[in-house]
């Protein structure tokens, strides 16, 4: 009977504020969505540098005769240099972090060259320019600074390259586009919150003589206060719902639907299965957030 009298209460404080119900919803899905675009953001981040990093390499780029580096005086890396830095490679320091090693000669990197973008580049390239690379794959891509540092100074090695670097560039624009989708959300929770604590405080005052009588009759503060809460706990729910709904359709025809078929250079996208993990969190985001708002809204205008 308790029960339904709560709920019944609940209920009339929803009819006679719907407006203010409404503008709860919505500032609870747009932020939530927010919550969850960020959090699916910073999934695809860490599946991206993931797939990244397994198949980057650190290339070891031997003199070419044009090469002006310190340690090409000599001009183009002598068979000795080069069986030289395949030794190192080979060698204990390095044998636990090498995963695997390819060596490329000039005339293969010419050949590879042309495959990729036709035979027009015949006549502005040679095999000469290209040099020979060690193509070295590691264990640990984050230990690629040990690679660099153990072949900086040797003579016929040009220098030391990781195919990370290029990536780090759009890692970085797409970790501010979270940290921006992040800080909208935010404004947005702390204006949800804002607002459910004002529709509460609405209703508490429309219905202060059905309060008065409860107080009279000798109802408990729990008892006053639970109706209220339910109240923007509903319109948070809702919200949340909305956000979930919001945050499946992205994915499926956002992501499954229109880049994983557009953007080919990224092959492990964020999936149902991803979102299946954020959307329970923005929803107990939002009820946690919602009851905190509420409660607090609710008692602080018995106390006054």
């Amino acid at each position: 009977m308790r029960v339904r009298l709560i709920l019944a209460e609940a209920l009339t404080g929803l009819r006679r504020n719907a407006s203010m119900v409404i503008s709860v919803v919505l500032v609870t899905f747009v932020s939530l969505t927010f919550v969850g675009a960020a959090m699916l953001m910073q999934m695809q981040i860490a599946k991206m540098q993931s797939y990244w990093a397994e198949r980057a390499q650190v290339s070891v780029v031997m003199c070419r005769d044009d090469s002006t580096a310190t340690t090409c005086a000599d001009g183009a890396a002598t068979e000795d240099q080069i069986a030289a830095v395949a030794d190192r490679l080979q060698s204990p320091a390095l044998a636990t972090l090498v995963r695997d090693v390819r060596f490329e000669s000039g005339d293969e990197a010419y050949q590879n060259l042309l495959d990729l973008y036709g035979d027009e580049y015949k006549d502005y390239v040679t095999p000469a320019q290209l040099g020979d690379t060690y193509w070295v794959g590691l264990v640990d891509p984050g230990k690629s600074d040990v690679i660099t540092e153990a072949f900086s100074g040797t003579q016929g090695v040009e220098g030391v390259r990781n195919q990370m670097q290029y990536l780090e560039p759009l890692f970085s624009a797409l970790t501010v586009a979270t940290y921006i989708a992040v800080g909208i959300a935010g404004l947005m929770l702390i204006a949800a919150v804002l607002l459910i604590a004002t529709t509460i405080r609405l209703s508490a005052y429309a219905r202060r003589r059905e309060v008065g009588i409860m107080r009279l009759v000798g109802a408990s503060n729990r008892f006053i206060q639970t109706p209220f809460i339910l109240e923007g706990v509903f319109a948070a729910f809702i919200g949340s719902l909305l956000a979930g709904g919001a945050i499946l359709a992205g994915v499926q025809f956002g992501v499954g639907g229109y880049l994983r078929d557009r953007v080919t250079f990224i092959t492990d996208w964020v999936g149902l299965g991803d979102a299946a993990v954020v959307i329970p969190i923005i929803i107990v985001i939002g009820l946690v957030l919602a009851a905190l708002s509420a409660g607090f809204a609710i008692r602080r205008w018995l106390r006054a």
